[in-house]
């Protein structure tokens, strides 16, 4: 069975395929995307549209079976992909304020000109390890 990307559903879709086909600063996988699209719009089969792309036909077909589903939004990325985040929002603003505060052990001159630390036992400059042990004294949870 020959697989074909569907009319675009109005004028306006088809315009911005046609565009996003030819851009030269959108992204270069929504630009590929739609070129897939486009080439299938002109009448080339799948393993043309391959050949021309250099990508495999498996790709292509994805591709037109997701526009062909959901239009033009079937061509973005889908979200959720890679890792998922081990701390929240809230704990990494909360570490990044802690980063940028003097660490408790680092020297400062004084306004007499003496040398003085606040916790001389502690870190003189944030390490992984010592900002680590920083964030769990001060949130714990």
């Amino acid at each position: 069975m020959v697989l074909r990307a569907r009319p675009g559903r109005d004028e306006g879709e088809q315009a911005v395929v046609h565009r996003l086909a030819v851009a030269r600063k959108a992204p270069k996988v929504v630009v590929e995307r739609c070129l897939m699209v486009d080439l299938s719009w002109d009448g080339w089969l799948v393993p043309q549209i391959a050949d021309e792309l250099r990508c495999s036909e498996k790709t292509v077909r994805r591709w037109l079976h997701r526009f062909n589903r959901s239009g033009l939004e079937g061509l973005e990325d889908l979200g959720g992909q890679g890792r998922k985040r081990r701390i929240t929002e809230a704990e990494r603003s909360r570490i990044i304020g802690l980063v940028k505060q003097t660490p408790p052990g680092r020297l400062e001159v004084q306004p007499s000109n003496e040398m003085w630390a606040a916790d001389e036992s502690g870190p003189s400059e944030w390490t992984l390890d010592t900002l680590a042990a920083a964030a769990r004294s001060r949130c714990p949870s």
